[in-house]
This record gives structure tokens, C-alpha cells and sequence, in this order.
């Protein structure tokens, strides 16, 4: 039930991305005045939609993504052979939404920045949400695990090198259990597990009078530490070494080990670490190709996946682990942790891979703006008429061909995590 639970919380969350993106594009348009006749989200079978304004608002069976359909988004012929053409069906259909005397509402007849600012709407509402999630993460929850005082583990055997059989240690013979927390050892009070183990490791083997809070009361347990071998490491946590191995002493152990929580930091940690994690999700996208290549590598020769690209399968299995992994320090602030930091790596995905340019993707309009405003710019200073807006209906062969490989990219994928999932 758990790992369906965190299945469905990385389906919701996904969906949420995607609605988002796409009120990124929609807003601005709209701002803009560009008509607007549909906002979905996912494709295939409409499931639910309601109308307002002039827009269509819905959601569709297959949560594969979304969009939104602007009005002209390829502008008029300027020439003609009067063929009936892929290209000419695609241009006659996007420019059915406007009326006459709407041509002025059509996305081609924006201005090249504002162009530019609707097709970046989209990638920049995930990088939006992305920072919001990083921010709760690390601000919120926390993001450095810090000791408790109270037990998380009560050890089973004492260390082997101490005895050859499964010898009950102090704390298991003294009655402690996961979630005492201590007050006191020894009659001294306990602020931080730092206090406990520099009480242990000074009190010797004596018998201690701990005081526990256990079920809202105080309980008074007796322990008597064993001695046992331990490493002795130097001021900056290295094991010391003589003659290349490790000097040991013996020190006094009970066998109990602390709960971890995380603890909240400063805004001021939130930039740099929002800045690795773009730069490195973007490093990735130049090599896809040899990602991918990998992933066929691996279904071919049988080798396990350790890394590398992962699809909305494999993204999904890895929440439902997260949410139904079974450990006593593995509580409800880590799970949540880390289910955000799913989330975010897949927003800051989805800003990186939309920016690629190609079409259909964002990245690919914003390429041909970028070339519609060089064209006019060098037009200007040369004195040569306006060369008039880049005409995207012109590449569709490649839009098609793009979207069969993003098609394809997508089965590897889903059939990869499935047959050959990575290793966590």
C-alpha cells in the first residue's frame, strides 16, 4: 500500500508540473492578447473540461504532458502553389481559431521578445517550482541530519571482534528500547548525543543509573558498559594508523544508537545548491545520446543499471520505494525529504529538456524568435525591407520527426525500468 501511496504522490505531483508549465505559457499569452482556445493537461480522451471565456479548460486520459493551443501559431502564406500540403493543413488549422478581424491575436504576430517571453513561460514555471521545493527542503524540513537523544537502534549482539557468539549487550540486558529517550546519565542531564557518549566513554564500566522518557513517563534503568576494541580516529575523523593499520584502545560501549533529524538551514544555502543542481541537469543534456545509448547497452547485455537516465517508470518506482522502505531511522521527515527532491530533479528536468532546440519543444520556438529577430535586426541596419516573421510551419517535417524520436525515447525508457530497472 505504501509504495502505491508514493506512486500516485509522484503522479499528482507530475501532473502539477505539467499544469504548471503550461499556465506559465498560457498566462503571458493571454497577457498578451493571443487567443487561447484550449488548456489541457495529458492527451488522448477528454475525462473532464469546462469552459470559460473564450478558453477550454480539461483534462485528458494519458497524463503523458500538455498544452496549450494558441491561436496562429504559424503565420499566413506569403506564396502559395495551391497544393494541398501537410504544411498548408497545419497552417490553415492553427489559424481556424481566429475570426476575421482577429489576425492581430494570433501568437505569430507577436513581437519577437514577446515571443520569446511566452515560450520561456513554461520552463521557467518549472524552474519556479523547483526553487519552492528546494527552498522547503533545506529551509523547511532541513537538509543536514543532526543527532537526537533518543535511541533510534538497540543492538542485538556486541561487536564480533568482543566475543565469538551473539552476546547480549549492556543496553539490551539493561532494558532500553528504540524511541527512550534519555534525560539523564549518571545524574547528569542530557541536552545532545554528544552529552551521552562523552558520559559514556568517562564513565567507565561501572554501573550508570540512566533515566529515560518512555511513553510520556521517566523510567530509571541500570546499565554497565562493556569494554570493547574501537578505532581511534584524529581530530579530523581519519582512523590513526601505525605501521599502515588502524591503533585501537578499549572503550567503554552500551550499544544504542541515536535517532537522526534534519535540521533546518539558513535561505542563504538555498542559491548555491539550486545553482548545482541547473548546471548539472543541464550539463546532461548534451549527452542524452550516450545516455540512452547505455540504457540499449544494458537491455542488450544483460548488466545491471546503476545510474544514469531514468523515465516516468523508473522516476514512479523510486518514489514508491521511498515511501514504503522499512527502517527504524528512515522516518516520515526523511521520506518526504527525499520524495520533494524527486520533484524538484524532475522540474529542473523538465526546464532543462524543454530549452533544447528543436521543435515541438520550447526551446525550438525560441530558436526560431531568436532567428526572426536576427533576420529583422540585420534587415534594419541594411535598409532592406522587413523580412517578416520566421515562418515555423516550414519545419514541421522535422517537428514530426523529433516527436517520433521523443516517442521512442519514451517506450526505451517505460521498457527499461521495467525489464532492467535501476539499482538504487
Amino acid at each position: 500500500m505504501d509504495f502505491a501511496l508514493g506512486v500516485i504522490i509522484f503522479i499528482l505531483g507530475l501532473l502539477v508540473s505539467i499544469a504548471l508549465h503550461e499556465v506559465g505559457h498560457l498566462v503571458p499569452a493571454k497577457r498578451f492578447g493571443v487567443k487561447v482556445p484550449e488548456y489541457f493537461v495529458g492527451f488522448g480522451r477528454t475525462l473532464w473540461s469546462t469552459t470559460r471565456g473564450e478558453t477550454e479548460y480539461g483534462i485528458k486520459a494519458l497524463p503523458l504532458g500538455g498544452y496549450v493551443r494558441l491561436a496562429g501559431m504559424y503565420p499566413p502564406a506569403r506564396r502559395t502553389d495551391g497544393r494541398n500540403t501537410l504544411v498548408e493543413e497545419a497552417r490553415a488549422e492553427a489559424r481556424a481559431d481566429l475570426r476575421p478581424g482577429e489576425e492581430h491575436r494570433a501568437f505569430s504576430a507577436l513581437s519577437v521578445p514577446r515571443k520569446i517571453v511566452v515560450m520561456l513561460g513554461g520552463p521557467l514555471m518549472n524552474l519556479a517550482i523547483a526553487a519552492v521545493l528546494l527552498t522547503v527542503m533545506i529551509s523547511g524540513i532541513g537538509s543536514v541530519p543532526a543527532y537526537t537523544t533518543t535511541i533510534a537502534t538497540v543492538q542485538e549482539c556486541l561487536p564480533a571482534e568482543t566475543a565469538a557468539a551473539c552476546d547480549a549487550p549492556p543496553a539490551a540486558v539493561a532494558g532500553f528500547r528504540p524511541g527512550d529517550t534519555v534525560v539523564s546519565w549518571g545524574g547528569v542531564p542530557v541536552a545532545t548525543w554528544a552529552d551521552v557518549t562523552t558520559l559514556i566513554r568517562d564513565g567507565g564500566t561501572a554501573a550508570t543509573d540512566v533515566v529515560v522518557r518512555r511513553d510520556g513517563a521517566e523510567v530509571t534503568l541500570s546499565v554497565a558498559p562493556a569494554e570493547v576494541e574501537r578505532p581511534v580516529y584524529d581530530d579530523g575523523g581519519a582512523p590513526v594508523l601505525s605501521d599502515g593499520e588502524p591503533v585501537t584502545e578499549l572503550v567503554p560501549y552500551v550499544g544504542i544508537g541515536p535517532r537522526t533529524v534534519l535540521e533546518p538551514q539558513p535561505l542563504s544555502t538555498v542559491p548555491p545548491v539550486f545553482w548545482d543542481i541547473t548546471v548539472q541537469t543541464v550539463s546532461l543534456i548534451p549527452q542524452l545520446p550516450v545516455l540512452l545509448w547505455d540504457v540499449v547497452e544494458s537491455l542488450v547485455t544483460g548488466e545491471e543499471r546503476t545510474g544514469g537516465v531514468l523515465g516516468p517508470v523508473g522516476v514512479g518506482r523510486a518514489a514508491g520505494e521511498i515511501a514504503s522502505a522499512s527502517s527504524a531511522s528512515y522516518g516520515l521527515e526523511a521520506r518526504v525529504f527525499d520524495m520533494l527532491g524527486l520533484l524538484v530533479s524532475l522540474n529542473v528536468a523538465l526546464f532543462a529538456f524543454n530549452l533544447i532546440p528543436l521543435p515541438p519543444l520550447d526551446g525550438g520556438h525560441v530558436a526560431g524568435a531568436a532567428v526572426e529577430g536576427t533576420r529583422r535586426t540585420l534587415a534594419r541596419v541594411a535598409g532592406r525591407a522587413d523580412p517578416g516573421p520566421v515562418d515555423m510551419a516550414r519545419v514541421l517535417p522535422l517537428t514530426y520527426v523529433v516527436v517520433t524520436l521523443l516517442i521512442g525515447m519514451g517506450v526505451l525508457l517505460a521498457f527499461a525500468d521495467i525489464v532492467r530497472p535501476v539499482t538504487f
